[in-house]
């Protein structure tokens, strides 16, 4: 199998129908699958795929992951999956159809060991919140930190290999769990691997998520949580403390942008040096 494509989903049976519609006009000559990680839903999640998978040209698996968290459903999805490298969308993400042949043409890097694309601003009514537009490509160099947003889970991809060499997505992170942050957490464990990563403006999804301007004050909290949480982490865990460094360095800059990022930076990081003491060694750590 040349690539799987996993798509996480909780509890939004009706919005799956465009995101499925635009999954199926994919175009791509190699061997791919759909991974669907239901992340135990109590809707109708289960039988719109079903119904889907019963009619698509390409293999389809369902995956029941009742455990909260998007990285624990991502977790099962890469179990799941058979594909040598591995894309990750969001239900509420319309694929371009050329997705899969510009990923696997980006991986032709040896050295590459994951790649985030280009996020549109889909409906131009919402928050340009969780998006990244620009068109310039960007390089990351291996045993680099990552500074959060520079790729976004929305539409990223791994190497196989890399991935199961850093033990998967720490489940504490990722939307649905404690902290935010499972996408940059996994590529800065990639980079600190020796793998290099890059931004490639050509792999193309857009954003439906519906939020207006009323609604990404929270967003934003659990952002500057998640962030303070994987700075911790480097520090803690990881054992990066340039990485750690770098990440703290830009606190100024961040704070004097919107002054609450203090206060929710820091309970982060205290939140995960809490977990990180109680916590037993386990899967993507």
């Amino acid at each position: 199998m040349d690539i799987s494509l996993i798509v996480c989903t909780r509890n939004r049976a009706p919005q799956l129908a465009g995101c499925l519609a635009a999954v199926a006009g994919l175009r791509f000559a190699g061997r791919w699958e759909l991974v669907m990680v239901d992340n135990g839903s109590t809707d109708a999640t289960r039988a719109v795929i079903e119904t889907f998978a019963a009619g698509a040209r390409f293999p389809v698996r369902y995956v029941h992951a009742a455990t909260p968290g998007l990285g624990n459903a991502r977790n099962a999805g890469l179990t799941a999956a058979q594909g040598a490298l591995i894309a990750f969308t969001d239900d509420d993400c319309y694929v371009d159809p050329q997705l899969l042949a510009r990923t696997v043409a980006a991986f032709a890097r040896p050295d590459l060991g994951y790649v985030s694309g280009r996020i549109l601003l889909h409906d131009p009514a919402d928050y340009p919140a969780t998006i990244n537009e620009s068109t310039e490509p960007r390089d990351f160099p291996a045993g680099r930190y990552l500074p959060p947003g520079a790729i976004r889970g929305a539409n990223l991809a791994f190497r196989r290999v890399a991935l199961d060499a850093i033990g998967g997505f720490d489940p504490r992170f990722g939307s649905g769990a404690r902290f935010a942050a499972e996408d940059i957490d996994a590529a800065c464990r990639c980079s600190l691997r020796g793998w290099a990563g890059a931004y490639d403006p050509s792999i193309v999804v857009s954003h439906h998520h519906g939020r207006k301007a009323a609604d990404v004050g929270g967003l934003f909290r659990a952002y500057d949580y998640g962030r303070g949480a994987y700075h911790a982490k480097l520090l803690l865990h990881d054992r990066a403390p340039r990485a750690a460094f770098r990440g703290w360095a830009g606190l100024p800059r961040r704070i004097r942008t919107r002054p609450s990022t203090l206060w929710w930076e820091l309970a982060g990081a205290a939140g995960f040096a809490h977990s990180h003491f109680r916590r037993a060694p386990g899967r993507g750590r």
